[in-house]
């Protein structure tokens, strides 16, 4: 009999502190309009006091409730986070511990954008082989603590907030293909050094303002809509599917014009792009669970829908995964 994995629950969670695109008229040379004209974006969220793991917990509590499934049935948690609140113990470890389990694996991955992808990937190869029978994956960021916000290039685009979801095994194909990818010699495109042991051990020669999050915007929208519309066609044809078999695409929630371009290579009309960007920005890691999540609670998606999802990240990371609800 074969395996395959199943998302079996969704889950969300953002902080209650909104900012809206007026916010940043107070302190920025920028207006509403200048900010929806290049991104999409209206608002997002800010986590002022409610930090990485509890984002990440609180998302986790509604895909286990979704699934009707109880902590202590996980065989694992894979946290995908750049920003996690420590680097020891991990996010995964702390979300662990504040479910109230022990002795199942816990572990953070770092992939930027595209890591909730890679975390289902690992997910999906190790209950497919039979090492694990239900797993909680977990995309989560609290992006606004590490901006520049005299940069309005780019603390505009950002936002807080986590998603998540239990996948399980099961003898009906759901997650059907997931594609991972990423190129190294880009990586100073999109960075925030300041976390790293680099920094670190040269705190003292360096001030932090100097080392927040930088992007090269126009670079990286040239290959990010190129990478995610070929990563999705990969997905899709491994899939065994067709484009005509899809019903929802799910993409990074980076920007709209990358959104809009990507769905355009692909040929999908607007009515079948889920967006939630103009609510929450850029939340990274999070943006495609809280998306997935947003379209289940609210009925659009139903069970038996296939959905592709493509997402890009630093790294630079790329990845896709096509599934049936």
């Amino acid at each position: 009999m074969n395996i395959y994995s199943r998302f079996l629950g969704t889950g969300s969670c953002f902080p209650p502190d909104v900012m809206t695109n007026h916010d940043f008229e107070k302190f920025l040379d920028t207006s509403d309009e200048w900010i929806v004209s290049r991104t999409g974006i209206k608002e997002r969220r800010v986590a002022k006091t409610m930090t990485c793991g509890e984002m990440a917990y609180g998302a986790a509590l509604n895909a286990l409730d979704m699934a009707g499934v109880k902590p202590e049935e996980l065989d694992g948690i894979i946290v995908a986070s750049l920003t996690p609140d420590t680097t020891m113990p991990s996010t995964a470890c702390n979300v662990q511990k504040m479910l109230g389990i022990r002795g199942c694996f816990a572990f953070d991955l770092t992939a930027a954008c595209s890591g909730f992808i890679y975390a289902v990937n690992i997910a999906n190869g190790l209950i497919r082989s039979g090492s694990a029978k239900k797993l909680l994956v977990i995309g989560a960021e609290r992006l606004t603590a590490g901006l520049d916000w005299t940069d309005r290039s780019t603390c505009i685009l950002f936002g807080d907030g986590a998603g998540a979801a239990v996948i399980g095994a099961d003898t009906a194909p759901g997650i059907r293909s997931v594609h991972a990818y990423a190129d190294g010699s880009f990586g100073n495109l999109l960075t925030l050094d300041s976390l790293g042991s680099t920094f670190l051990a040269e705190r003292k020669e360096r001030n932090i303002e100097d080392h927040l999050l930088h992007m090269s915007g126009n670079e990286i929208f040239k290959i990010a809509v190129r990478a995610m519309s070929d990563a999705a066609d990969a997905a899709v044809l491994s899939s065994g599917l067709t484009y005509e078999d899809i019903d929802f695409l799910i993409p990074h929630q980076a920007n709209l014009r990358i959104i809009d371009a990507t769905a355009k290579r692909l040929k999908l009309p607007p009515e079948k792009v889920v967006i939630n960007l103009d609510k929450y920005g850029n939340t990274s890691a999070a943006t495609i669970p809280t998306a997935f999540d947003g379209v289940v609670r609210n009925g659009t998606l139903k069970r038996g829908m296939n959905i592709a999802c493509a997402a890009f990240g630093g790294g630079l990371t790329w990845g896709s995964m096509v599934f049936t609800f």
